[in-house]
């Protein structure tokens, strides 16, 4: 039996080595895998597998249509946030966020959040945020057309209203929504939100299951999953009183 090691792993350690010895620093982006066949002979399945290696020893992240880069060893600044809120809570955050919204139909699960029959027409938006340029966090949005569907709040991040937040688009048609409820669970994140993010699959996330009502019928009106990486968030719940005296 052979004593090479397997191609991924000769691969794997090449660029480690590149790494270490200063070639490619903090932030740098990798060779392509093309690039990565014109150096070492291997298939580009075998450059693949060297890099979701270097991915999960946090080494390497690869950006959604970028490709390869070297990861920041330092631990990222965290952030609070407070229910119902999509961003942080601190002041001097800069939050910049990218959206695509599309009329769809209700997966079972959003319709059971919402209270509708699956399939049902909905405003389907996903957002990537990024805080102080650097992707932080997913939300994933649906509301019902029967709510918003020929108003002008339609879409959540066009038109007259957009992108001023929930409770101030149904404020627009009328409708008062309080605090949302908030389901919170913990999982890992999967390959494609790792992409999305620039982080490693695998890695710990808070996962968050919002829903706003109206206040008047009890009647969802907007839900959302959140997803916010382990090491990166926290959320606060209650505020402490004014201190006096």
């Amino acid at each position: 039996m052979s004593d090479e090691p397997s191609p991924y792993l000769h691969v794997a350690e090449r660029i480690r080595d590149r790494i270490g010895a200063g070639e490619f620093e903090e932030g740098d982006r990798l060779p392509s895998l093309t690039q990565l066949v014109a150096d070492y002979g291997y298939s580009i399945s075998v450059g693949q597998k060297a890099y979701g290696l270097l991915e999960q020893e946090g080494l390497v992240v690869a950006r959604h249509g970028r490709g390869y880069f070297v990861s920041s060893q330092e631990p990222p600044t965290l952030l609070t946030r407070r229910p119902g809120g999509s961003g942080p809570a601190e002041d001097g955050v800069k939050l910049t966020w990218r959206s695509e919204s599309a009329t769809a139909r209700a997966t079972e699960t959003a319709a059971a959040r919402l209270e509708i029959e699956p399939g049902g027409p909905v405003m389907h938006t996903k957002y990537v945020y990024s805080v102080d340029g650097v992707p932080s966090h997913l939300v994933e949005s649906w509301e019902p057309m029967a709510v918003t569907g020929g108003t002008l709040i339609v879409l959540p991040e066009a038109g007259p209203y957009g992108g001023i937040g929930v409770v101030e688009r149904m404020a627009v048609i009328g409708i008062e929504v309080g605090d949302p409820v908030e389901r919170v669970t913990a999982r890992t994140l999967t390959r494609a939100e790792a992409l999305l993010l620039g982080v490693a699959p695998g890695a710990p996330v808070s996962a968050v299951e919002r829903t706003h009502y109206d206040q008047a019928t009890g009647r969802p009106v907007e839900t959302a999953d959140l997803v916010l990486p382990g090491d990166r968030w926290a959320t606060e719940y209650g505020r402490r009183p004014a201190r006096r005296g």
